[in-house]
C-alpha cells in the first residue's frame, strides 16, 4: 500500500511539473535572431494545433522500453493462448473420430460431374497439421478464413493449424517457431500416432511489401518489364526463403521421416493497390516509388517473382516425401478472383482448398473422399 501511495504521489508530482512546463511562456523578440525555445514558441503561436499537441505530449505518460516490453508480452500470451486452444480442440475432436470412427462429409457423398456416388463408409482420418501465412490463416471477419478451414470441410477431418497471418519463412524457421515445429514433429499427433501430412505455406510475405523496393528497379519504358527485377538481389531474398524450406525438410527427415510435406505456389495476384482491414497494399507502394505505370508492367514483375518462387519449390519437391502443389494460373486474372492484391476471393480460396484435397487424395488413396 505504501509503495502504491508513493507511486501515485510521484505521478502527481510529474504531472504538476509537466503542466508548469507546458504553461511556461517564452517571449520571442519581434525581429532578429532567436533561440530554439523562442523559435518553437513562435511556430506554435502561428499554428495553435502544434501548441495543443505539445501540451498533450507533456501530460501523457512517457513511452518506455518497459511499457513496450509489457505490450509485447501481452501479445505473445494471446498468441500462445490461441495456439493452446487450437491444440486442445484438435486433440479432443480427433480423439473422438479415432475412437468412434470417421464418416465422410456430406459434401463428399454427393456425385459431381458424372462421378459415381461415394458410399457413406467410415475411413481412417488423416492426421494433418499446418504451418504458414495468411493463405492458410486469413483473419478477415466474416470471410470464412483461408485454405485450412475450407480444406477441413472437404477432408472431413480436423487440421491442427499453427499458421499466422503475416508470417515469414525466416520467422517460421527462426528459433521460437522452429522449436514448436520440432516439438510437433517429434511428439506426433496429440491424439496419438505420427503425423501423416504437414502443409506449409510460406514465402509470399518475404518477397513483397516494403523490402520489395530493394529488388525492383526504377521504371524505364525502353526496358521490358521483367528486366526491372534486380535478379541478383531477388535471388538473395529467395535464397533466404529456400534456406527455411531446406531446414524444414531436414527437421522432418530427422524427427518424422514418413510425414509428407506439401508446399504450394501462390497464384498470380493482381497488383492493383487493394488492401484489407488496414493491411496492405503490398505491391503498390514499391511500384509507385519506382514510377511504374499501372497495369501490365506491374503485373509482369509480380508474375516473374512468383514464377521464380515456384521454380525454387519445384527443385525441392524432388526429395522423398515432399510434394509441391503449383496453383499458378488457377484463378482468372480479374479483380473478382481476388479479395485484395495478395489474397484470393472466397471462391478463390475454395478453389485452392479443392486443389489441396485432390492432391491429398492422390497421396493417400482410400483416406480422402
Amino acid at each position: 500500500m505504501a509503495s502504491s501511495a508513493r507511486s501515485k504521489k510521484t505521478r502527481k508530482s510529474l504531472k504538476s511539473k509537466s503542466k508548469a512546463k507546458a504553461a511556461k511562456k517564452v517571449t520571442a523578440p519581434a525581429t532578429g535572431p532567436v533561440t530554439l525555445d523562442e523559435a518553437k514558441a513562435l511556430a506554435r503561436a502561428k499554428q495553435p494545433d502544434l501548441a495543443a499537441k505539445a501540451v498533450a505530449k507533456e501530460l501523457s505518460p512517457p513511452t518506455s522500453p518497459k511499457r513496450v516490453g509489457e505490450e509485447r508480452k501481452i501479445l505473445e500470451k494471446k498468441r500462445k493462448d490461441e495456439l493452446d486452444r487450437r491444440i486442445k480442440e484438435y486433440k479432443a475432436t480427433m480423439s473422438i473420430m479415432k475412437k468412434r470412427g470417421a464418416r465422410r462429409p456430406k459434401s463428399a457423398l454427393t456425385p459431381k460431374d458424372g462421378e459415381p456416388a461415394i458410399k457413406a463408409a467410415s475411413f481412417t482420418p488423416l492426421q494433418v497439421f499446418a504451418e504458414g501465412d495468411s493463405w492458410f490463416d486469413y483473419p478477415v471477419p466474416l470471410f470464412g478464413g483461408g485454405i485450412i478451414p475450407r480444406l477441413e470441410d472437404k477432408l472431413g477431418v480436423p487440421i491442427l493449424d499453427l499458421s499466422k497471418a503475416g508470417d515469414e519463412v525466416r520467422y517460421m524457421l527462426g528459433v521460437d517457431e522452429r522449436k514448436k515445429l520440432t516439438k510437433h514433429l517429434k511428439q506426433g499427433c496429440p491424439a496419438g500416432g505420427p503425423w501423416d501430412v504437414l502443409l506449409f505455406s510460406g514465402g509470399g510475405n518475404d518477397i513483397v511489401d516494403n523490402p520489395m523496393a530493394l529488388w525492383v528497379k526504377d521504371w524505364n519504358p525502353a526496358v521490358p518489364p521483367v528486366q526491372h527485377l534486380h535478379s541478383q538481389r531477388f535471388t538473395a531474398a529467395l535464397d533466404l526463403v529456400r534456406a527455411g524450406y531446406e531446414d524444414l525438410i531436414a527437421l522432418r527427415d530427422e524427427h518424422s521421416p514418413n510425414t509428407v510435406l506439401v508446399f504450394h505456389g501462390y497464384d498470380f495476384a493482381i497488383p492493383d493497390g487493394r488492401g484489407v482491414c488496414f493491411m496492405g497494399p503490398w505491391h503498390k507502394p514499391t511500384f509507385e516509388l519506382k514510377k511504374f505505370p499501372p497495369g501490365a508492367p506491374r503485373q509482369d514483375v509480380v508474375n516473374e517473382m512468383l514464377i521464380r518462387f515456384a521454380a525454387m519449390l519445384t527443385t525441392l519437391a524432388a526429395q522423398p516425401n515432399v510434394t509441391f502443389l503449383n496453383g499458378q494460373g488457377t484463378l482468372p486474372q480479374v479483380p473478382a478472383s481476388w479479395h485484395n492484391e495478395l489474397h484470393p476471393s472466397k471462391a478463390g480460396f475454395n478453389t485452392f482448398a479443392k486443389l489441396f484435397r485432390d492432391k491429398l487424395k492422390v497421396l493417400f488413396p482410400g483416406r480422402v473422399a
